[in-house]
């Protein structure tokens, strides 16, 4: 009988090889209001997360703890960074995708598509010829609490693709509330967190697969469901798992859809990444806190594997 400490849930065995007995579920951050977006820089070593009502990103480091990186954020939900190294966010308030370039300055890269704004883009992926892949879901012009509430003037919830010469083109459009994605590690698969329950009781709340060809998308059905709360954000490791966030914690599949284990978290957990000076953590965005775990594989993303 394999023994893990409380805060894992092992469901097949080949997830004690993945986690390990001694590890502990760290508070790193707390006090916030709702965290998303973390994202490690590895050659700063540091994370980066949203306190999306608060308009705030924050910084955190082992050396240096939580320190303010922006203020007046615009509602900033998902970050990434792109194939340079620059961070990528989704802003609701002023619903668009934006990127910080490496002097502190901000450049739009998309806020509108066929004339008509962008619902709140939410959650975003750069694939490596740096195309820029994310979800417009309308949580944040629903209320005024992650953004400011106003009636939607796209048609549907889309997912984007903005090629590097800065064509949008839409490659999903049958998500009632699209939500987190993630690219397989060898990119030949996007999947989606279909988070529409949230609204609509009818919609499950599941992960779809969509085989990538090129610019283009090919529905491959349900990849795995959550039966705790809605999917949300997710990474790959390179072994080709997908940790997911849940109402109970990071729930971790395989790559055919089985569910090995789970992390279990105190708060309703909204996104993760992995990171760390080795690779080997977990970070996790959860209601007001972000925490910490170890793991032992590691993130798809090259800036998790490598320095940069």
């Amino acid at each position: 009988m394999i023994s893990l400490p409380p805060h894992l849930e092992m469901h097949d065995n080949r997830f004690a090889a993945m986690v390990h007995p001694m590890s502990t579920l760290d508070v790193i951050a707390e006090g916030f209001t709702w965290t998303e977006g973390p994202v490690w820089f590895g050659d700063h070593d540091c994370l980066l997360f949203s306190d999306i009502p608060s308009q705030r990103i924050l910084r955190w480091s082992e050396r240096e703890g939580v320190s303010v990186y922006r203020e007046r954020s615009g509602f900033n939900n998902g970050n990434t960074r792109d194939v340079q190294g620059r961070l990528i966010g989704c802003r609701h308030g002023e619903r668009d995708v934006v990127r910080t370039e490496i002097d502190g300055s901000l450049t739009v890269l998309a806020d509108s598509f066929d004339g008509k704004r962008l619902n709140s883009p939410n959650d975003v992926v750069v694939s490596s010829d740096n195309a820029i892949w994310f979800t417009d879901p309308t949580y944040g012009i629903i209320s005024n609490f992650e953004g400011y509430r106003s009636d939607p003037e796209q048609s549907a919830r889309n997912v984007y693709r903005l090629s590097p010469d800065g064509e949008l083109k839409v490659v999903a459009s049958d998500f009632s509330q699209p939500n987190g994605l993630c690219f397989s590690p060898d990119e030949t698969t996007l999947y989606i967190a279909e988070s529409g329950s949230s609204h609509d009781d009818s919609v499950p709340a599941v992960i779809r697969k969509l085989a990538v060809d090129g610019a283009n998308l090919r529905d491959k059905g349900v990849f795995a469901e959550i039966d705790r709360g809605l999917p949300d954000g997710m990474r790959c490791d390179t072994f080709g798992n997908l940790w997911s966030s849940a109402a109970d914690g990071v729930h971790c599949f395989d790559s055919e859809g089985t569910r090995l284990g789970k992390i279990l978290v105190p708060q309703v957990v909204s996104n993760l990444c992995f990171g760390g000076a080795d690779g080997h953590r977990i970070f996790i965005t959860a209601t007001t806190s972000v925490y910490r775990v170890f793991v032992d594989v590691r993130g798809a993303e090259a800036w998790v594997r490598g320095r940069g």
